[in-house]
């Protein structure tokens, strides 16, 4: 079985930040950040269930008009995270459109926001049918995760932009591979059983449970299979997926302890690169990291792949200059 997590930004390194993720054999996808995502099919935004905001500048939320406007009409509820000042952000994009024809709507569109400072989460839903006013705000405890399924888990740590901003870390709990030979020896036809089956062992059930597997052709007879004898048979585990997203951070001392602390081991970091270390003080003065900083945040936190984004437009003639410093950083040449 292949990665669980197959993520890619949607746009190139000079345009919006936006990193999509589809998780497979599942018929749903996370995003992190909300820039321009033109370049997502519409089945591909359908998917989405969970969005994650590092801070309503333009460039990271103006894509939320067009999540917005195909998700109408739909029966779907939508997760956002963001930071400090997001329900108010959120609230008055939603106050920009006139609502009055929402009623006729037969499914239920609810988006479910959740503001995030370091100690707390404010926590509101907006109800199309209600035409989206806001219910009230609940607050819970935040310990820095942010999403916590029986395979994944997300958190979350706050960066310095000027305005507080979030960076992400996504880790899979541990990747479940299916030994397909073993699943031809025992006569077992592959199915959507093996989602619930792998469901099962994220979730710790009893190993005495046991699951009904579909007859191998047309009219034979289900069989009930114990949890453990299918995983010791037919499943090989190994470690699963860390990825980190970080954009829009000042290259600051406290930053970048921060972010090699949080992001250490993962296996791809995705990291903005706005300026050359040549502009050093022009990325500082505009609060953005350098893609010698990007190397160097990559080789401390022992990434076995980074990615960049998010460069300047001043070196729309010149990329090759950012990818280069960046990699003799995290070489450390």
């Amino acid at each position: 079985m292949g990665p669980t997590f197959l993520p890619r930004l949607v746009n190139g390194p000079f345009d919006d930040p936006a990193l999509f993720i589809p998780l497979r054999n599942e018929k749903r996808a996370l995003l992190f950040d909300l820039g321009d995502i033109t370049a997502l099919a519409s089945r591909e935004v359908l998917k989405l269930s969970h969005i994650f905001v590092t801070h309503t500048h333009v460039d990271h939320f103006i894509g939320f008009d067009r999540v917005l406007r195909l998700l109408l009409g739909r029966d779907k509820d939508l997760y956002l995270y963001g930071p400090q000042g997001f329900l108010d952000n959120l609230a008055g994009k939603l106050a920009g459109y006139c609502w009055n024809l929402v009623e006729n709507y037969e499914n239920r569109f609810t988006l479910h926001a959740v503001e995030l400072h370091p100690d707390r989460a404010l926590c509101r839903s907006y109800t199309c049918h209600k035409r989206f006013v806001a219910e009230g705000v609940r607050e819970i405890p935040f310990d820095g995760v942010v999403l916590d399924e029986a395979s994944l888990c997300i958190r979350a740590i706050h960066l310095d932009h000027g305005i507080p901003v979030l960076a992400f870390r996504l880790d899979e709990r541990f990747h479940i591979n299916i030994i397909k030979t073993a699943l031809v020896e025992m006569d077992l036809a592959p199915g959507p059983w093996l989602n619930r089956f792998k469901k099962m062992l994220y979730e710790g059930v009893d190993l005495d449970a046991t699951i009904e597997i579909p007859g191998p052709a047309p009219g034979a007879l289900p069989r009930r299979l114990s949890v453990g004898v299918l995983k010791t048979r037919i499943v090989r585990i190994s470690p699963g997926q860390r990825l980190a997203y970080v954009a829009d951070a000042a290259g600051t001392p406290d930053n970048l302890e921060k972010i090699a602390s949080f992001c250490r081991d993962v296996d791809h970091l995705f990291v903005e690169a706005a300026f050359s270390d040549r502009h050093r003080d022009v990325a500082l003065q505009k609060l953005h990291l350098t893609a010698r900083q990007a190397g160097e945040l990559a080789r401390a936190c022992r990434v076995k792949q980074y990615s960049l984004f998010h460069y300047s437009p001043r070196y729309s003639d010149c990329p090759e200059l950012l990818e280069e410093e960046a990699a003799r950083s995290f070489l450390n040449e």
